[in-house]
């Protein structure tokens, strides 16, 4: 591990002070330190925000909701009107990780995790994440790599938040010297085809300071569900997070959110328009898991997402729909 620099603040105002020259943010720290025992990141300096108040809460407001970048996700699990209201947020943050992790991961860097790609996080391989122009996942190891829209790169979202943000219809605030701005999540991720070198479109004297949700309309039920090799504290291979829209049985509106199919997480079209304007039944569940697979191209070493995927959008649009209990066999 290389020598660096610590800036510890206490206010935005000062971390963003510090953001030059290369300096890396640290919060919970818990991707980051990964990053630097493996290899693939050296900074000079970390800015320490841990220590920042303001950045800390989560506010009921007139038009939703509105959560600091720094609250852990053993806080927003445990939030009474996160958990009855927007439930797939409190299922996504209460399953990531352990509980160890979850009480130190902030909501904020769990949104900020860099990639999963066993090749990206290795010192000793340089792919095209890393300038260069070779993907080694095309041709080695891709049994968790992604299966849709990944071109370039397979990839895959590692972010649990993200999913039930996206399922949400939830943006974050980004605040720098110049002011602050807002970015849906919808748009706040880059696929690797449009800049292999970045992530996200934030830029680096930028911190991300908040999280925004609009509130659900009425009738509005929701569920998170992850799969995985291991319970609780494997990243997922496949996530699902579910927004439904109810007039009585009928499903007005429909999000159908996924993580670890692509580079950045997505919303599966023909699995909402499978629901839409329908009953919620066992059938027209299993139809948008079936719909969800429209375009997917597994790898050499993942075709089995092709049957994970449909089961769990199935088994997470029910237990949205309240009739199906959590299932046993999810991570978590």
């Amino acid at each position: 591990m290389n020598s660096f620099a610590l800036a510890d603040c206490t206010t935005v105002e000062a971390a963003l002070s510090q953001l030059k020259d290369g300096a890396v943010v640290k919060a919970g720290g818990v991707d980051l330190l990964d990053r630097i025992k493996n290899g693939t990141d050296a900074p000079a300096r970390l800015v320490n925000i841990r220590n920042i108040q303001s950045l800390r809460g989560i506010h009921s407001t007139p038009e939703g909701l509105s959560i600091g970048a720094l609250t852990t996700l053993a806080e927003v699990a445990d939030d009474p009107t996160i958990r009855a209201q927007y439930t797939v947020l409190a299922d996504a943050c209460g399953h990531a990780a352990t509980p160890h992790i979850r009480n130190m991961a902030t909501l904020g860097g769990n949104l900020l995790q860099q990639l999963q790609c066993w090749y990206f996080r290795s010192a000793e391989f340089q792919c095209l994440r890393k300038g260069k122009e070779q993907c080694f996942a095309f041709s080695g190891l891709n049994q968790y790599h992604a299966i849709m829209d990944y071109g370039g790169c397979p990839s895959v979202a590692p972010s649990s938040g993200a999913v039930a943000l996206l399922a949400l219809d939830g943006s974050v605030e980004l605040t720098s010297a110049k002011g602050k701005r807002t970015v849906a999540i919808r748009e706040f991720y880059v696929q690797p085809d449009a800049n292999p070198h970045r992530f996200n479109v934030m830029a680096a004297d930028e911190l991300l300071t908040a999280i925004h949700i609009p509130k659900p309309a009425p009738g509005t039920r929701s569920a998170y569900q992850k799969y995985g090799e291991k319970e609780s504290h494997d990243w997922a291979i496949a996530d699902a997070g579910i927004v439904l829209e109810m007039d009585g049985i009928t499903c007005k509106r429909a999000v159908v959110a996924m993580g670890a199919a692509s580079p950045v997480v997505r919303r599966s079209s023909e699995a909402e328009a499978a629901l839409t304007g329908k009953a919620i039944t066992p059938e027209t569940a299993r139809a948008a898991g079936k719909a969800s697979m429209t375009g997917a191209m597994p790898l050499s070493m993942n075709a089995y997402k092709l049957q994970l995927f449909p089961v769990a959008i199935y088994r997470t649009i029910l237990l949205a729909a309240g009739q199906m209990d959590r299932d046993p066999s999810a991570a978590g």
